[in-house]
């Protein structure tokens, strides 16, 4: 049962989001947005995803319609306030005949917090491969929902992530939200999609994912240590991001979410991830490194 009743529509929130405004005509070297903050929010503390599909959204303004986002290569530099409204500039690096480049800084409090290069290309055609989808995976219909592992927990953390966040997200096999059971592997496969349609705009799906792909990347460098989301004093952060989107992807329909940790050391887990669609088409490949500090004396390898 839904221990505190929504009184938003996650859905409404995510699109808000994703709607910058432009910053009445400033005039600097960057093209300015204004993006909004998640009055929402669990915790104070801004969500990575947010920002990066933020960031994606305001260069995606500066190109053509005929431009999708291609790849991105960015950095956290300060946590934000999940609260607080974001300023976004956009420097125009390069406009060629097919690619165009942008440099994407967000700001809370007139200083960067992400800092952001992205490619945008026209549609174009050649030399065609990819990576297979894993077989045996059960259809997502056949999984449990956060809100059915977490919704009976009376806690801030349980029911936002059970009732309000944006997407449906579905573990295949088990989760790590309270404990991690079976081996302590690295390496983990979920389904997702938004809880409801999005607009057509390929660019809005493409930065939607990118919001969606910060949820578990880090999941598979804890599973391997059998660290949960609830271990005591655990701390966990984002330090960097890159994404590549392979081919035309509609997050409102569910995505294979298959993520692995090929290395840890110094307090910083690897992670790597592949987003394949029902048909099995590799729509998305993304990484990421964060940091992960526990207390001493809690590691279970």
């Amino acid at each position: 049962m839904n221990v505190t009743p929504r009184d938003f529509d996650p859905m409404e929130t995510l699109l808000h989001i994703l709607e910058l405004s432009d910053a009445g005509g400033a005039q600097t070297d960057e093209d300015i947005f204004i993006g909004a903050g998640d009055a929402n929010a669990p915790r104070p503390r801004l969500f990575g995803g947010q920002v990066l599909a933020q960031s994606v959204v305001a260069a995606a303004r500066t190109v053509g319609s005929d431009h999708l986002v291609h790849s991105m290569h960015g950095y956290f530099l300060r946590p934000g306030d999940a609260a607080a409204p974001l300023t976004f500039g956009v420097q125009r690096l390069r406009d060629g005949r097919s690619f165009s480049a942008r440099r994407t800084h967000a700001y809370q409090g007139g200083v960067p917090i992400l800092s952001m290069i992205s490619s945008f290309q026209r549609p174009d055609s050649g030399i065609e491969h990819q990576d297979t989808m894993p077989e045996g995976i059960p259809a997502p219909e056949s999984l449990p929902t956060a809100a059915q592992l977490l919704g009976a927990i009376d806690h801030p953390v349980a029911q936002a992530w059970a009732y309000e966040r944006p997407f449906d997200i579905r573990h295949v096999g088990a989760d790590i939200y309270l404990d991690v059971k079976g081996q302590h592997v690295a390496h983990q496969a979920v389904w997702l999609k938004t809880l409801g349609p999005m607009p057509a705009d390929q660019n809005l799906h493409r930065a939607a994912l990118a919001y969606a792909s910060d949820y578990t990347l880090l999941e598979p460098s804890l599973r391997r240590h059998g660290i949960s989301w609830s271990t005591p004093g655990i701390s966990v952060a984002s330090l960097d991001h890159a994404m590549w989107w392979h081919r035309p992807l509609q997050v409102d329909d569910w995505l294979l979410y298959v993520a692995e940790s090929p290395s840890a050391s110094e307090s910083r887990g690897l992670n790597l991830g592949r987003f394949f669609n029902r048909d099995g088409v590799l729509v998305a490949t993304v990484a990421q490194e964060g940091m992960v500090r526990i207390p001493e004396g809690t590691l279970a390898d």
